[in-house]
């Protein structure tokens, strides 16, 4: 007859539980002497795996050394949130700011300058107020008898 299961008759399934391996117990163990670790070097010493960084290459030219350098990152450079024309057209006619902008949920946010481009066409009438234009944008715009007016961010 089989015990009933109780706190005090649990045990791991047959198996499923090792004992952990202990090094440096004698040559019968199979993992006396250098104890698993080789002959001598640095990653025979204590501490010695963990001080070794994952990029060293002992004394051989590291890669990024090794690796040409390309380009450049223009820290002057402006990043414009663009925005078409086609998409002022579901405005409606007015002033257009980059606050209305951002409340019709057409530009993130209003910190960053925003660039008016020249895609789609316009029949209202505008008032637009942008850190830039294009060429086309600003063409259209005042080909509908809008305004087009250069803010600073």
């Amino acid at each position: 007859m089989k015990e009933p299961l109780k706190l005090s008759n649990l045990s791991p399934a047959p198996g499923s539980r090792k004992n952990r391996k202990r090094v440096g117990r004698g040559p019968g163990s199979g993992m006396g002497e250098t104890s698993g670790r080789g002959h001598k070097g640095q990653k025979a010493r204590s501490g010695g795996r963990s001080r070794v960084k994952a990029w060293s290459e002992g004394g051989q030219m590291p890669l990024q050394r090794r690796v040409p350098k390309r380009g450049f990152r223009n820290i002057f450079r402006i990043e414009y949130q663009p925005v078409n024309l086609d998409r002022l057209a579901a405005c409606a006619s007015g002033e257009i700011t980059p606050e209305t902008l951002a409340q019709m949920g057409i530009i993130k946010n209003t910190r960053r300058p925003v660039k008016i481009l020249g895609t789609g066409k316009l029949e209202k009438v505008f008032t637009v107020k942008a850190a830039a234009f294009s060429k086309t944008a600003r063409e259209k715009i005042e080909a509908a008898g809008g305004k087009t007016e250069v803010i600073k961010c």
